[in-house]
């Protein structure tokens, strides 16, 4: 009969001690708690989303927590998987998705590709395509070419734009909305 009570004893206190180690890891984990570190968040789950490439660009706002998707994507399904990445960051309390879903075109896909190596392909440029995701992207839209992301310096922007430019099928000249990381000093 002691055993038995020993053993109701012994099983009440490891009940009660996983409860209490577990509510203890659950509130080590704190929500973010302002609108700046739901951006840090978000912006690196947004990065590791595997489906994540360089012909998709994604962009958002977060107010108080309240997150806007923005940008393009290159498959419908990225779009929904990206609402729900967004959703599963701490602190964000709502997710409006504004993300265009680029038209399926096998013309838009060749011209992506024949873009990517005519930018990634260029000895000066080939070194912004050395990441896990390159800086440079290709956002085609029926045709219609536009880049985005960051590059290092002015020139870099510059030959991006004209290696787009000499790639081929593009309707109208190339967008070019690269941004310059280390703008030189004007001299004057």
């Amino acid at each position: 009969m002691k055993n038995g009570l020993l053993n109701k004893v012994l099983m009440t206190g490891a009940v009660v001690t996983l409860v209490v180690a577990s509510a203890a890891s659950a509130s080590t984990t704190p929500a973010p708690a302002n609108d700046a570190e739901i951006a840090k968040r978000l912006t690196h789950e947004v990065r590791m989303y595997s489906r994540y490439t360089i012909f998709d660009n994604v962009n958002f706002r977060v107010q108080e927590g309240n997150v806007e998707l923005l940008g393009e994507v290159s498959q419908p399904f990225k779009k929904a998987d990206l609402a729900r990445v967004a959703k599963s960051v701490p602190g964000v309390t709502s997710v409006t998705n504004s993300l265009k879903v680029l038209p399926l075109s096998s013309m838009d896909d060749r011209l992506r590709i024949q873009v990517a190596r005519a930018i990634y392909g260029y000895p000066a440029l080939s070194r912004y395509g050395l990441g896990a995701l390159p800086p440079i992207h290709i956002i085609v839209d029926n045709g219609h070419v536009t880049l985005e992301g960051v590059v290092s310096n002015q020139q870099d922007k510059q030959i991006a734009g004209m290696r787009a430019s000499l790639a081929g099928l593009s309707f109208g000249p190339v967008v070019n909305n690269l941004r310059v990381e280390n703008p030189s000093p004007h001299k004057g």
